[in-house]
């Protein structure tokens, strides 16, 4: 996905074209939206949303604002002033959303940034910064997994004006099987259906991009074939992932979450989700791609360490909140309002390069682990309470991909202050994001 996310990112740009970059980018983005694994799981968790419906929506929202992504790279926009004007609609629009549409609407922006979405989206936006050549091209490449999180967020919002699928309650069901064949026989049961699924899925990515290399990439023989390779295999991968999600992962999330949420394990349940926050991170696949092209871009500068280090803070917070508002009933508004405020605030006090990090580490960080496991683990720990499921238990993607905006945001102004102290004290406003990369070089 990645050498076919650059090439055709590079290949946009030298038609030197808006209205094609914008058309071709906007395609793009709902296309390898719909053959997002996390997309297709929540859709199948979502009670009161057909699953038609859902993912439509979903891939319009990355459609749109992955194009409106491409804009800001050709014309350089700041970052934060495009986060402050949709973030305050969607705080605008949450305000008047069923409250069984909110937790559903921040969690469809996190499942979007996933392990297909990621790797693609951040290589497209490498891939169109060749346009510009001043320093700052490649920085503003970052960011564009956090706009492309808006736009699912928004879509289903405004879905929720005009679908009228509302007001069921959402069911919970584990895996039953009698011995271990029954279990074996299950999986095979259903991989002719995630292969026709997932061959529907990926057929538009395949195609767009045979049409790029016959008319415009037109790459040698040996490179191409390997990236056909790579096709198979990730069309393998996600056959695979799905299978053993829908039928062995998801079901032990639940199961484990019912077990722990009864006797004298629940007085263990927050610490315990924020210890499981704390690890599941190390299995996001998304978060080692951006960890790797914070490195390159950076020239090792800003450490994939420190990154993952931060990232596993924030993670452990959000799963501990999200078990906290489980137990509690408490509304997401009151975790996302200030959060997202405090991380807004911040992004005036650090270098621009560490607000597009923190907001794209937000968007990988709510990857497959979270949005199968994590999340069955909240409705199974939900459902044993006697909690609401749709209000309680959804909305720990959107936790998870609020949480980085803080702590990533927090390293940037660690990082500034000591490269203000290295350039001899100078004032950290002086220190622009080139500036901060070169000092720690």
């Amino acid at each position: 996905m990645m050498p076919i996310g650059t090439r055709i990112g590079t290949a946009m740009t030298l038609s030197r074209k808006i209205g094609f970059i914008l058309i071709a980018s906007f395609v793009l983005g709902i296309v390898i939206t719909v053959a997002e694994p996390d997309l297709q799981v929540l859709a199948e968790t979502v009670p009161h949303i057909e699953n038609a419906f859902l993912i439509a929506a979903v891939s319009l929202g990355v459609g749109l604002f992955l194009a409106v992504c491409m804009l800001r790279i050709v014309t350089g926009m700041k970052l934060r002033w495009l986060l402050l004007a949709f973030y305050g609609i969607v705080f605008l629009l949450a305000a008047f959303v069923n409250a069984d549409f909110l937790s559903v609407a921040f969690d469809s922006g996190g499942v979007t940034t996933g392990p297909m979405t990621v790797p693609f989206i951040l290589a497209l936006g490498v891939g169109v910064a060749n346009i510009r050549s001043d320093k700052k091209a490649e920085a503003d490449s970052f960011g564009l997994v956090a706009l492309c999180s808006i736009g699912p967020i928004l879509a289903v919002l405004i879905l929720s004006f005009f679908y009228s699928g509302s007001g069921m309650t959402a069911e919970l069901f584990a895996g039953s099987w009698s011995d271990t064949v029954d279990v074996g026989m299950s999986y095979f049961h259903v991989i002719p259906k995630y292969m026709l699924e997932t061959g529907v899925a990926l057929a538009p990515i395949a195609v767009i991009f045979l049409l790029f290399q016959l008319f415009f990439i037109k790459m040698p023989r040996r490179p191409f074939w390997k990236i056909c390779i790579g096709i198979v295999y990730t069309y393998a991968g996600l056959v695979l992932f799905l299978t053993g999600v829908n039928v062995g992962f998801s079901s032990l999330g639940a199961v484990l979450g019912m077990q722990l949420a009864q006797g004298w394990t629940k007085h263990f349940l927050i610490p315990l989700s924020g210890l499981l926050g704390w690890f599941i991170i190390s299995a996001e696949p998304a978060v080692a791609v951006l960890e790797r092209q914070i490195e390159e871009v950076s020239s090792g500068a800003i450490s994939g360490r420190a990154i993952k280090n931060s990232l596993s803070i924030a993670i452990a917070l959000a799963m501990g909140l999200s078990m906290l508002r489980v137990v509690t009933g408490l509304s997401l508004m009151w975790f996302l309002v200030p959060g997202y405020a405090a991380a807004l605030v911040l992004s005036f006090f650090v270098p621009d390069i560490f607000t597009a990090i923190a907001f794209d580490s937000g968007g990988v960080a709510s990857g497959p682990m979270t949005a199968t496991f994590m999340l069955r683990f909240m409705m199974g720990a939900s459902k044993a309470v006697g909690g609401n499921i749709l209000q309680d238990a959804f909305g720990v993607v959107a936790l998870v991909a609020m949480m980085p905006l803080i702590t990533i945001q927090l390293l940037g102004l660690i990082y500034q202050r000591k490269s203000a102290a290295k350039g001899g004290g100078a004032p950290e406003a002086a220190y622009g994001d080139t500036d901060v990369i070169e000092l720690w070089r």
